[in-house]
């Protein structure tokens, strides 16, 4: 049986901070706002991708908050993507937490009558710090767990 801790008004305030961080990222993804995109994040962020998550080594690694622009332009490839946030587990740990996050990542590409379905299957692993109030991811790991890519039929 799973027990679910009491929370007091300001912890269930951060988790709510939290999620609406987890959201707001995937919010900015499909927005094409990269530059709010990386305002989540902490100026010194650890930002790995691992395209399969069962390698220990990640595939791309950046170490800060401005080198984070090209990846996030490079959803401009796609000509749409839509981003499903499911579950969440956060810990909290004063004005640090940990969290395990589950996605669906959609990604679309139309080229002439050809159109390209791509869904990564994604868990992210984060540390979130809170400064002045408010909370940024310090550390995101991008966990692909698998990936389906299939022809859709307008």
């Amino acid at each position: 049986m799973v027990k679910v801790n009491q929370l007091s008004l300001e912890q269930i305030a951060d988790r709510d901070a939290i999620r609406e961080l987890i959201d707001a990222y995937a919010f900015c993804a499909d927005t094409r706002d990269a530059e709010g995109q990386m305002s989540l994040f902490t100026e010194d962020t650890l930002f790995r991708v691992f395209m399969d998550e069962r390698l220990a080594e990640p595939s791309q690694v950046v170490n800060s908050r401005q080198d984070l622009a090209p990846i996030f332009e490079n959803l401009n490839t796609y000509t749409s993507t839509m981003h499903f946030n499911g579950q969440s587990k956060i810990t909290l740990s004063g004005d640090t937490a940990t969290g395990i996050t589950y996605c669906f990542a959609h990604h679309l590409t139309i080229d002439g009558d050809n159109q390209r379905l791509m869904v990564a299957n994604i868990r992210y692993f984060d540390e979130f710090i809170k400064i002045d109030d408010a909370w940024f991811f310090k550390k995101r790991d991008l966990k692909v767990a698998w990936v389906e890519t299939k022809p859709q039929h307008s």
